[in-house]
Order: structure tokens, then sequence, then C-alpha cells
């Protein structure tokens, strides 16, 4: 659950981004300029994070009275070198952040801490992830936590994110709109029957804004509340295109990810804040079918 130390919006000073080039960083920093926040974009073009100087070299960036969101990472991780490269990373930051102390941390995280279902997950579900992306998720959590010492801290754990400027190909409204755009055949996982939620990029740098104007502290994540398959995803991706790719399912290899069905409940986001509303996963995919249109 959130705190707002403060009781009504208001602009930070300025807000640090490190990871501001990726999909997720780009759009909180475009979304906080719309804001009217000064706002500082570190990529790894101004420090690598990797780098055995990169603690000292990113804390030389950050002011007392900064808000820092941290995003960057090598995502998703998919095997032990990767989970010891983002460590590197999470060591780094944590570094800068206890020399320089700033006014607020905002951590994005991931919903891969939690632990499988049968029911709704929240905030207060038990965080035992089942992978390595989930343990240097929940790693980072603690790691950053500690380090932020008394500065306030707060983490958005987003589930599966999606969005016109997604570098990555993963199995989901993304991929299926690449395949879509080149007229090639998706082929499903199964018949494509699993569940789970999605969220649009958009309203992720919506509530990470909000988290920062309101200086909030705690936990909150960015999940609608729906649940949809990944056929009817596909299929509500592909009846945008004039030309609808066809869409097959394939023999499973293997069983499906978290039981097949994986739902949140949003009753914190309401609570935290009262006028916000999710974008629905079709309406979405409506809507970044249109931004890619205008190009």
């Amino acid at each position: 659950m959130l705190e707002h130390l403060n009781s009504s919006p208001q602009n930070p000073e300025r807000v640090v981004i490190i990871g501001a080039g990726g999909f997720v960083g780009g759009a909180i920093m475009k979304r906080l300029s719309a804001q009217g926040v000064q706002t500082l974009g570190l990529t790894r073009q101004d420090v690598d994070l990797m780098s055995a100087d990169a603690g000292s070299k990113l804390a030389g960036y950050l002011k007392p009275s900064d808000a820092v969101v941290t995003v960057s990472a090598i995502a998703p991780v998919k095997n032990l070198e990767m989970l010891k490269q983002n460590l590197d990373i999470i060591s780094a930051i944590a570094e800068a952040l206890s020399a320089s102390p700033v006014s607020h941390v905002l951590n994005i995280g991931s919903d891969a801490i939690y632990a499988d279902s049968d029911g709704p997950l929240s905030e207060a579900s038990c965080a035992s992830p089942a992978s390595a992306h989930g343990i240097m998720h929940l790693a980072r959590e603690v790691t950053l936590g500690d380090a932020a010492g008394d500065t306030p801290f707060a983490t958005l754990r987003p589930t599966l994110i999606y969005g016109a400027d997604d570098p990555h190909n993963g199995y989901g409204p993304n991929r299926f709109r690449r395949l879509a755009t080149d007229g090639q055949e998706i082929v499903l996982f199964g018949e494509g029957e699993e569940r789970r939620d999605h969220v649009w990029v958009e309203d992720v740098a919506e509530l990470a804004t909000r988290m920062l104007l309101r200086r909030s502290q705690g936990v909150l994540n960015a999940a609608t509340g729906t649940v949809i398959s990944f056929r009817d995803a596909a299929e509500a991706v592909v009846g945008h295109f004039p030309e609808p790719a066809s869409i097959n399912g394939s023999t499973r290899v293997g069983p499906m990810p978290h039981n097949g069905y994986r739902p949140f409940d949003p009753a914190a986001t309401a609570a935290a804040f009262p006028d916000f509303a999710y974008t629905q996963p079709e309406a979405g995919f409506a809507k970044v079918h249109a931004q890619m249109a205008e190009g």
C-alpha cells in the first residue's frame, strides 16, 4: 500500500531517471515533461552501471533535492549471467544513493516477485519469486530500499507491459502486432488459453508520475484487474488490420506459466488514486495501433 507524503500533487524540483533510454524510462520521462517537471535522463552513454566506478560517477549527478527513478536493468533475466549483471547494476545504484542521499526514490519493479496464486494477487501477496527475473527484482527492491535509508522509498510493480515503442519481442500483444504488420502467421503457445493481465506503458508512466508528485512511499502494483487470454489478445490486435494475420495454435512444450492464470486486485490503485482508471486491454491495443499508424 502507498502512503502519500505530499497531501496534494507537487512537482519535485528535479527527477533523475536512471534508465531513461529504455521503454519504460522513456515513457516516464515523456509524461513528466508534459507535467512540466524538470528531468535529467541518464542512459548508458552517461553512466555504464556495470563499470567499476559506476557508483561514484552516478553519485556525482545527484542532488539532495532530487527525486530518483530507478528503471535501468538488463531484462528479462533469463540466466545466471544476466542475474549477475543486474546485481552489478543494483550495487552501483545503491552505492550512489548511499553516497548522495536524495529526497525520494521510486523503483520500477515487476510483478514477477510474487508467487503464483489461485486468486487475485495484491500488494500484500507473498513475495516468493520462481524465476531469475523475479529474484533480480526482489533483490533490487530490498537493496535499493536499504540504500535509501531514511529517504522515502516506493516501488511500482507492473505486470506485462505493452506499448508502441517496446523494443522487446516477448510473447504477447507487442509481438503479435509486429507479426501482423508484416503479414506473418501468429503461432500461439498451445491454444493461447492462458489468461494474463496486460498494462499499457502510458498507464505505468502516469502512475509513476502521480507517485512522484505525491512523494509516495510503499508498494503499488500496476495491473488493470482484467485478465485476457493470449488468443483473445491476438485476435484483438489483428482485428485492427485490413487483412488480419492468421492465428494458429501449436503443441505446447512444458507447463503453462503461472498455471495459466495470473489475476490482480487493483483495489490499492483505486485507494491511492481514486480519479485514475486503467486503460483496459482491448482499448489499449486500439490506442497503440492508432499511435503506430500515426508514425
